[in-house]
C-alpha cells in the first residue's frame, strides 16, 4: 500500500514534538465523509546538522533501535539505511535531485518507474511531505529551495523574518506564481518560474498551533458558530510567558534577538496569538464557503519595551559577574540563577530530561541511560550541565570573530542582567474594526438577521512577569454575554437567564498536556489529513487546505503582516490604518517583483543575443551588472512593460 512519507529538515525540539504528533495522528483514519483512502503516514528521513540530534531523532522515530545489539554494542542504537539521514537540507536536495532524474532516465529508456533508489537505500524514501522545523532565519531559503520539488509542506512559525519573505513565499507556493525565481539554484537555468496549474498544487500550513487545539477550536464554535454571546464587542487576550521560560528562551537563549528589521517576540513566540485573535475575529466562520470574505481590522497600534532584563536592573550587590556560577548573589540570592533553575529544580527536584534541560544538554537523556546505575546517571548529567552553565564569553574583545560567536550560540549561565538580549519583554497591541457590509447578507447561517459586521475591538498583552507558563486566558464581551478562558476550561454567562455554563474540553493525554494543549497533535494530523485527502485524489489540494488545515496560505501569511504592523506602529509610535498599509505593502511587493522579472528577462535576452559575454563584461566594469542603469539604449527603448509585470522587446 502507497504511504505518506515525511522529511523532517531538523530535529531539535520543534522537530522532536512534530514527529511525536505524527507518530500519535498517524494510525488515526480520517473523516470518513472526507476522505476514503486510508494512507498510512510514517516519517522517513531527517536533514540535521548535529550528529547526536539526528542519530537520537532517528533512532527514536525512523529507524530504531538494532534488536539484535545489547546494551554494551553501541547501546543498541541501530543505524540508518541511505536516504534515511542527511546532514542538512542540502544534502537532502542535492540527494532528491539525483533521485528523481535516474527515475526519469530509467522511465525514458526502459519505460518502467521506479523510486529511483540503489539496493542500500530504504524503499521509502520517495517523500511526499516535509517538516521544516529549522531556526527561524533560515525558513525562507529553505522553503524557497524546496519550491521546484512541488512537496507539502508543513513550516513551523514564523514564517520567516520579514514581510516580504513572507509574501516571497505565498507567490512562491501560489497556483498563480509569474514572478522571478528570488534564490535560483545552481541546478536550475531557467530564472522565470513557471505558473502552477490546480492540480499542481500541494498543502501548505504553518505551525499556528493555537488553531488546532481541542479547547480553542470549543471556544471558536462557541463564539461564531453557537453564538453562544451574540456579537463579539471586544476582547481581551493575554499570553503568560512566564519569569522563567522568558529568561530561558528570550534573554539566554535562541529567540533573544531582534530581526535586522527591528521585529522581536511579538513575531517570534506571539504570532501564535496574533493568529489566534484573527481566527476569532476575522476569518469567517465556515471557511469552505466561497462567499464568505475576512473582516480585516481597520486600526493597529502597539506599545512596549524591554523593561527589565538589563543591566540598568542588575542588582549592585551582584557586582562585576556576568555568570551565575561566579554570582556572590548564589541561587538563594536571584530568582533568575541559572543553578536555581536547571540545577536545583530541574534536573535534582524534577528530574525531567525534556525541556528545558534537554536544550542545555542535548545528550541528558544518553547520559542518565548509559551508565551503570540511576543515580550514576544523574550524577554525570549533573556534572555536564554544570560544565555547560559555566560558559561565558568576554564582551571587551574588540574582534568581530567573538561578536559573532556570542550571538550565533546560546548562554544558558550568563546572567540575565548581562545578557546581550534586546526583544521587548512587555508588550501590548491594540486593534480595531469598523462595521462593514456582510457579504453573507441577512440570511446569514448563523441567524443574526441584519447585513453588516459590527465593529469591534481586541487588545492582546504579551508579559514575561507570570507564574504561569504560556498558559493563556482571556475574556470575550459580546451583545448577549461573556466569554472568559484559560488553558483548561471556558465559562459563558449569558444576560437572558444571568447563569454561566462551564464547558471543559476533554483532559488531553500525557503527550498533547505537553505540545499546546493538544495543538502540536491537532496541527499535525490537520496536516497529515489534508495530505492524505489530496494524495488519495478524495479530494483538490484547495478542497483538503480549507477543509483539514482551515486557511489558505494567503490568511496564514496575512496573519504574519498584523505582527510586522504591530512592530512598526510599536517602533514608529503611531496608529495604522491596516487595511490602506496592506494594500500598499502588496503593491511594492508587485512593483518588487516586477523589477526582478524585467531584469531576469534582460539576463535571458543577454544570454540569447550576439554579443552578450561582451555586454555582461561592460556593465560589470561599469557597476551595474544587477541593475537596468548599463543597458543600451536601443534596448532599453525596445523593451515593454505590460500592467501585469510582464516583459516583451520588439
Amino acid at each position: 500500500m502507497m504511504s505518506l512519507n515525511f522529511l523532517f529538515i531538523g530535529a531539535g525540539s520543534r522537530g522532536t514534538a512534530y514527529a511525536r504528533a505524527v507518530g500519535v495522528t498517524s494510525s488515526s483514519s480520517p473523516n470518513s465523509e472526507s476522505c476514503t483512502s486510508v494512507l498510512p503516514a510514517r516519517i522517513a528521513s531527517v536533514a540535521e546538522p548535529d550528529p547526536f540530534k539526528r542519530a537520537d531523532f532517528g533512532r527514536k522515530f525512523i529507524w530504531g533501535k538494532d534488536p539484535s545489539a545489547s546494551d554494551g554494542e553501541d547501546g543498541g542504537k541501530g543505524k540508518s539505511r541511505r536516504g534515511q539521514e542527511f546532514v542538512d537540507w542540502k544534502e537532502w536536495i542535492a540527494w532528491e535531485d539525483a533521485r528523481r532524474l535516474q527515475v526519469a532516465e530509467k522511465e525514458q529508456q526502459c519505460g518502467i518507474a521506479g523510486t529511483g533508489n540503489d539496493d542500500d537505500s530504504d524503499p521509502n524514501v520517495v517523500i511526499t511531505g516535509v517538516f521544516v522545523c529549522t531556526m527561524d532565519e533560515s525558513h525562507a531559503e529553505i522553503l524557497h529551495a524546496l519550491e521546484h520539488l512541488n512537496l507539502h509542506v508543513l513550516c513551523e512559525k514564523p514564517l520567516a523574518l520579514s514581510l516580504a519573505d513572507c509574501l516571497n513565499v505565498e507567490v512562491a507556493y501560489s497556483s498563480i506564481d509569474t514572478s522571478p525565481d528570488l534564490f535560483p539554484r545552481p541546478h536550475d537555468t531557467n530564472t522565470i518560474s513557471q505558473p502552477k496549474s490546480s492540480n499542481q498544487r500541494k498543502i501548505f500550513s504553518i505551525g499556528h498551533v493555537l488553531r488546532y487545539s481541542p479547547h480553542n477550536t470549543l471556544l471558536r464554535r462557541l463564539l461564531l458558530q453557537d453564538r453562544a454571546i451574540g456579537d463579539v464587542i471586544s476582547l481581551e487576550h493575554t499570553e503568560p510567558v512566564g519569569w522563567w521560560h522568558f529568561a530561558h528562551s528570550y534573554v539566554r537563549g535562541n529567540w533573544r534577538h531582534s530581526t535586522p528589521g527591528g521585529v522581536g517576540t511579538l513575531l517570534t513566540k506571539s504570532c501564535h496569538d496574533i493568529d489566534f485573535i484573527l481566527w476569532l475575529l476575522c476569518s469567517p466562520a465556515d471557511v469552505t464557503d466561497e462567499r464568505a470574505t475576512p473582516h480585516l481590522p481597520a486600526t493597529i497600534s502597539s506599545s512596549g519595551a524591554l523593561s527589565y532584563f538589563r543591566r540598568a536592573r542588575k542588582p549592585i550587590t551582584a557586582g562585576q559577574a556576568t555568570n551565575c556560577l561566579t554570582c556572590p548573589l548564589g541561587e538563594d540570592g536571584c530568582s533568575f540563577s541559572a543553578k536555581k533553575i536547571y540545577r536545583d529544580k530541574w534536573l535534582r527536584k524534577e528530574k525531567d530530561m525534556g525541556w528545558p534541560l534537554k536544550i542545555v544538554v542535548p545528550e541528558i537523556e544518553d547520559l542518565v541511560s548509559s551508565a551503570s546505575s540511576t543515580e550514576e546517571g544523574w550524577e554525570k548529567a549533573e556534572a555536564v550541565l554544570m560544565e555547560k552553565l559555566g560558559e561565558d564569553y568576554d564582551t571587551t574583545d574588540p574582534t568581530g570573530m567573538e561578536v559573532k560567536r556570542v550571538k550565533d550560540r546560546s548562554w544558558y549561565g550568563r546572567c540575565v542582567y548581562e545578557s546581550d538580549n534586546d526583544v521587548v519583554d512587555d508588550q501590548t497591541v491594540t486593534m480595531t474594526w469598523n462595521e462593514e457590509p456582510d457579504p453573507l447578507g441577512a440570511n446569514h447561517p448563523d441567524g443574526r438577521g441584519y447585513e453588516t459586521r459590527g465593529p469591534k475591538t481586541a487588545i492582546f498583552h504579551l508579559t514575561y512577569a507570570t507564574q504561569a507558563q504560556c498558559d493563556r486566558r482571556g475574556r470575550i464581551y459580546g451583545s448577549q454575554g461573556e466569554i472568559e478562558y484559560d488553558s483548561k476550561k471556558i465559562s459563558v454567562y449569558t444576560f437572558a437567564d444571568e447563569k454561566v455554563v462551564q464547558h471543559i474540553p476533554p483532559k488531553p493525554s500525557s503527550i498533547e498536556s505537553k505540545s499546546h494543549g493538544g495543538g502540536d497533535v491537532g496541527l499535525a494530523k490537520s496536516f497529515v489529513d489534508a495530505v492524505r485527502a489530496c494524495e488519495s485524489g478524495d479530494m483538490t489540494a484547495d478542497e483538503a487546505q480549507k477543509r483539514f488545515v482551515g486557511a489558505d496560505l494567503e490568511e496564514l501569511v496575512r496573519s504574519h503582516a498584523v505582527v510586522f504592523a504591530a512592530e512598526e506602529a510599536r517602533r514608529e509610535g503611531k496608529v495604522l490604518d491596516f487595511q490602506r498599509w496592506w494594500e500598499d505593502q502588496q503593491c511594492l511587493m508587485v512593483l518588487e517583483r516586477q523589477r526582478r522579472r524585467q531584469q531576469a528577462l534582460i539576463r535571458l535576452r543577454d544570454e540569447m543575443e550576439p554579443g552578450a559575454v561582451e555586454r555582461k563584461r561592460r556593465r560589470d566594469e561599469d557597476g551595474d551588472g544587477d541593475g537596468m542603469e548599463g543597458l543600451d539604449a536601443e534596448r532599453d527603448g525596445n523593451m515593454k512593460v505590460c500592467s501585469n509585470g510582464d516583459v516583451s522587446f520588439s
